[in-house]
Parts: structure tokens; sequence; C-alpha cells
């Protein structure tokens, strides 16, 4: 039917009154431009071909990496009403924190659902260990902003990693703050160690500890009025504060106070007592702590051994440092070089020159640590000494 009409219509045409118009097969079609249309399709030079192209639903489909499929089948373990539970399972069952926190993220923002103190407890442990300290800074933020209900473990979380990071040394503090004036999370002894910690840190020198004293001292108070009974650990830490910056006479009085809380003074309790009271000038009542120390059967540390022996050595009580010395070595501790000469030279000093020498010998055979240069530097100090 087609053909037979077109025929006809050429037919016609030619016995019709224009003849300019050619007949319809002598019409010219444009070609196809080499441009693409917009249409998508176009786009893909298959589309052109004479062949019929291959069937592909998708093919602007890209190849998923692995995170991704591991992402997507987590989220398919989760179904739909899952709990913080859940999400806290499914966090750390993870090795990867970055997959951690898309998790975590992808949750928060399900119809529904809300992280609470035990999630976010999760994903901080997580990214703290996997070193993501930006993004915990973030988690922070949000959770002191009040984007869930606090716990005590939430809160002493944020505060160690506060404490341990410089910058956020302050904020720490303000989740201490915060703490206080909650009704159901209180610190505890955990968050007072914490802090007190951090602050002992910052101890490096005498005119910065009077600065952060103060702060030991309202920790103090507010762990008393909180009915917080403190460990021997925490009663150390306020005990250095205080000898540390030569209030020994507070550092005397929490010594004696520790029984009242059930808790044995350590060597370092005594350590601490006795190297403040000989950086105060009290080296009689320095040296007695050190007797009861020894009498306990406790050992002092190296630092304490080494500030009691310059310390008698300075007030020419010879024979009760050269006790302290020996007492030393016997525990396997070796004195540093500064030790050695204040001893021996004020041996010298004292006209005691060959006893010094004989000492030296003698303090060779017994501190296997000292080694032939400190001994030949040693030596030359006394000759040294000696021609004076």
């Amino acid at each position: 039917m087609p053909v037979t009409f077109l025929r006809l219509l050429n037919t016609a045409l030619k016995n019709s009154k224009f003849p300019s118009i050619s007949p319809l097969t002598a019409l010219h079609v444009p070609a196809i431009p080499s441009t693409p249309s917009a249409h998508p399709s176009l786009y893909h030079p298959h589309r052109l071909s004479s062949n019929p192209p291959s069937p592909n639903p998708n093919p602007q489909t890209r190849t998923r990496t692995p995170l991704e499929k591991q992402f997507e089948t987590w989220i398919q373990h989760l179904k739909p009403g899952f709990t913080p539970s859940d999400v806290v399972s499914a966090l750390q069952a993870q090795s990867d924190p970055d997959l951690a926190l898309d998790i975590f993220r992808w949750t928060s923002q399900q119809h529904g659902y809300r992280h609470n103190h035990e999630s976010y407890c999760a994903i901080i442990h997580i990214l703290i260990n996997g070193r993501r300290y930006r993004n915990v800074e973030t988690l922070l933020e949000e959770v002191l902003a009040g984007n869930c209900e606090m716990s005590v473990p939430l809160y002493n979380s944020i505060i160690k990693f506060c404490c341990g990071r410089k910058l956020l040394f302050n904020r720490a503090f303000d989740a201490y703050k915060k703490m206080l004036k909650s009704h159901n999370c209180k610190p505890t002894l955990e968050t007072f160690t914490l802090l007190l910690n951090a602050l002992l840190r910052r101890f490096n020198k005498l005119n910065v500890c009077y600065v952060y004293l103060h702060s030991v001292r309202s920790l103090t108070k507010q762990m008393k009025s909180l009915g917080v009974i403190p460990d021997t650990y925490a009663l150390n830490m306020i005990i250095k504060a205080y000898s540390k910056c030569l209030q020994v006479d507070e550092a005397i009085r929490v010594f004696r106070e520790m029984g009242l809380y059930g808790c044995e003074p350590n060597a370092f309790t005594y350590s601490y007592i006795a190297k403040g009271l000989c950086e105060k000038g009290r080296v009689e009542q320095g040296f007695g702590f050190y007797k009861e120390m020894k009498e306990k059967g406790l050992v002092p540390s190296g630092s304490g051994y080494m500030i009691l022996i310059c310390s008698l050595a300075l007030e020419r009580r010879f024979e009760d440092a050269l006790e302290v010395l020996f007492d030393m070595l016997g525990n396997s501790m070796g004195p540093d070089m500064l030790t050695y000469k204040t001893l021996l030279e004020g041996l010298c000093r004292e006209g005691r020159e060959s006893e010094a020498f004989d000492l030296l010998e003698e303090f060779r055979k017994r501190d296997v640590v000292m080694g032939d240069r400190n001994y030949k530097t040693l030596l030359n100090g006394l000759h040294f000494q000696n021609q004076e």
C-alpha cells in the first residue's frame, strides 16, 4: 500500500503546475550530525553503530572499593529498629576506624534513632586507638554541646583525652565543671586522678608549680566534699605536688591522714617527702623519713637516694651520706656523676683525700655502670682538688 501511494503521488506531481518541485525520492535528507544530541544514550558510541547494542542496564556504575563493600555489608546487618547496643557491636567489630566513623555517622541520620553515651564512648575509644584525634575533637564538642545524655564513663573518657592533649587541657576542666553541675554524673576517683596527674605534668619549674598548686588544693577539697575516698596513688600525687612546691608541712599533713582513708604509704610517698624536706633545708627530718622507710623494708627511688646523699654531704655528714650511698649500690642503683663529685670532693675539702681515693676505688668495684670514662673523670677531679 505505501509503494502504490508513492507512485500515484509522483505521477500527480509530474502533471501538476509546479514542475520545480522534485519528486519525493529526490528530496535531500540531511545527515546525522557527528556531535551527539542532548539525550544521554547518544553519548555512547555503540548507540550509533549498525550492530545492536549489548544489553547494559546501568552503563555508568563504577566498581566499588573494598571499604564501600564492607560499609554496605554492615549497614545491611543493622536491621530496621536497631538500638545503640546494636550500633556499639557494629562499631567494635571494625578494624578500620574510618569505616567505624562512617557507620556511626550513617546511623545518626536514620529516622527514629539517636546515639547514646555508650555509642559515643565506643566510637571515641576506637578513634583514639586509631589516632584520629581531629575526629575525636569534633565528637567531644558534640557531646559537650548536649547531643546525647551523659554518663560517668563518657565524661572520664573525654577528660582523659583532653588531659593528654596540650591544647585541650582547659577543656578537661570544662568537662569536670559540667560533672559538678550534673545530678547523676558526679566526679569519681578516676576523674580526680586524671586531673591531678595532668596538673603534675606541668610542675616542671618551681615558679610554675605555685600557679597549679591552687588547682591541686581545690581538687582535694572538692574530692572530700563529694565523699570520694582517695587511694594511695591519688594521695601520693597530692603529696608530690606539695613537696615540689616546698610546702612540706602540707605534704606531711596529707601523709599523716593516709591511715584515715585506709591507705598505706609506699616508697614513692616517703621519697617525695624526703626530697621535699632536703630541698627545703630540713635534711635531718628528711633523713628520719629515710630511716623510717628502711625499717618498713621499702626502697627509695634513685632520685630520692641522690638528693639525700648530696644534702648530707653538703652538711658535712659524710658517714650518713656514705651509708645511704652504699645502700643505693646494694639495691642495684648507681648515683650520677654529680652525686659522686659532691661526696668525694667534699671529703677532699675536709682533708680526707686518702679516704676519697679509696672510696672511689670501692665505688668502681660496686657500681657496674660507672665505666672507665666516668672513673677517670672523677679521678682527675680528685687530683685537681689535691692541687688546690
